[in-house]
């Protein structure tokens, strides 16, 4: 498919380009790049008058459910509401039924992503077999069944010694490491922070050191290793000083936060809405400073949804037993794009932590419109008004705090290796 985008604003930090240009798509690559392109014989014609037309998005941290737990989510509706997101690849983590923990599960991923999907689904393997924190898996095989990195998110890698290992062993196979940074014997029963909310509202909390302690030991046990480390849904303000901390020893850390981080505070769980409850917890005002300030200074390399369907019955129980998480393909680029609006980010800064820096991390082969690049690009408009209406969002699951919200900035068109999978 041959495609003609006509007059967008290109932005492209790989290139830094940040001009109104047209794109020429042939065979699933971008061409040329240029101003005043005419569109050979049959090729079709983007209008992208008013629009931003970046490198595809890349969210590399989602839960596709895909295999075993499809009544929540499966592939097909989960890169659906990716690509309605504007996200041309997403990145999915090993918490299915069975574990992404064998090459078996992990081709069975990439098999049905391309043959039902609309977008690109890269698989994150398991750091131990089941996930049980006990043995670690064979990365190696799990790299060559296309697997991008390795973690056990949903659960911390309990044993100093065994991560340890997995960051020596996994530096060798040049495969990442994500880090689900979290101290359980500091969570015990807890279900959202610990704080004056937690304490007014009567709900156990669990305290910012859990995930803090654990940042640290594992961004330690990277310097140690001298092996690169990513650190998952940073949420405290300590956690980012910790990896600020780090980065300028020189420390290979990077790490990423979720749009729900520096949008929403603890308060948002009053009432006791579930919709509201997630792991890390949403924390307090001087977190989600901080969160914006090391999206600011770079820090924080990356903006991930963490996008976890549950079904109803999961949420709409006692907030004690109801599960942790929250939806976010389809309101991510609006939520961040809030931060260009609060003078937090520039237009350019987001493209970088919304593909750029995604697809630099993960060694993955986008995050760029140079001619010769597989033409995975989004388009989007920063000046559409919408609201969240649960009826319409694509993903099987509707747990999402962010229903009924007013907001501004919506991917028009998602292309993935030249098609169009969603106009």
């Amino acid at each position: 498919m041959s495609l003609l985008i006509k007059g967008g604003r290109v932005i492209d930090p790989s290139q830094g380009l940040d001009e109104v240009l047209d794109v020429l798509v042939e065979r699933g690559v971008i061409k040329e790049l240029g101003k005043g392109l005419s569109a050979p014989a049959g090729v079709e014609v983007v209008d992208a008058s008013g629009k931003c037309v970046v490198p595809g998005l890349i969210d590399m941290h989602v839960h596709l459910r895909d295999p075993g737990l499809e009544y929540k989510e499966d592939i097909i509706t989960g890169t659906r509401a990716a690509a309605a997101g504007g996200f041309t690849s997403v990145c999915c983590m090993p918490n299915t039924k069975p574990v992404i923990d064998n090459k078996a599960i992990a081709s069975y991923i990439i098999n049905k992503a391309k043959s039902e999907g609309f977008c690109n689904v890269f698989p994150v393997g398991s750091i131990t077999y089941g996930m049980n924190g006990e043995r670690m898996s064979e990365m190696g095989e799990l790299k060559e069944a296309g697997c991008v990195a390795v973690s056990d998110d949903g659960k911390p890698v309990v044993s100093s010694e065994l991560m340890r290992r997995s960051l020596e062993y996994a530096r060798g196979m040049g495969i990442m490491v994500i880090s689900h940074a979290e101290d359980l014997s500091l969570v015990g029963e807890g279900a959202m922070n610990e704080g004056f909310t937690s304490t007014e509202i009567g709900l156990k909390g669990i305290p910012r050191v859990a995930e803090d302690i654990a940042t640290a030991r594992d961004v330690m046990l990277a310097e140690y290793t001298g092996s690169p480390i990513h650190i998952a849904h940073v949420s405290t303000k300590d956690s980012v000083r910790i990896i600020r901390e780090a980065k300028a020893r020189g420390v290979k850390v990077t790490c990423e936060t979720a749009p729900h981080y520096f949008t929403l505070t603890d308060d948002a769980v009053r009432g006791y809405n579930t919709n509201a409850k997630m792991n890390p917890p949403l924390r307090e005002a001087d977190d989600v400073a901080a969160i914006k300030a090391g999206l600011k200074d770079g820090t924080i390399d990356c903006i991930a949804t963490d996008h976890a369907p549950h079904h109803l019955d999961e949420k709409d129980i006692e907030f004690n037993e109801a599960m942790n998480g929250i939806i976010g393909l389809e309101t991510s680029l609006p939520l961040s794009l809030a931060l260009v609006e609060e003078g937090v980010l520039s237009l350019k800064q987001l493209v970088e932590k919304m593909s750029c820096n995604p697809s630099k991390i993960l060694s993955i082969a986008r995050g760029s419109l140079k001619a010769g690049s597989v033409a995975d690009i989004t388009l989007f408009d920063p000046a559409v008004e919408w609201t969240v209406d649960a009826e319409k969002l694509s993903s099987k699951s509707k747990n999402s705090p962010f229903i009924g919200w007013k907001v501004k900035g919506k991917a028009v068109a998602t292309i993935v290796a030249g098609k169009l999978v969603k106009a």
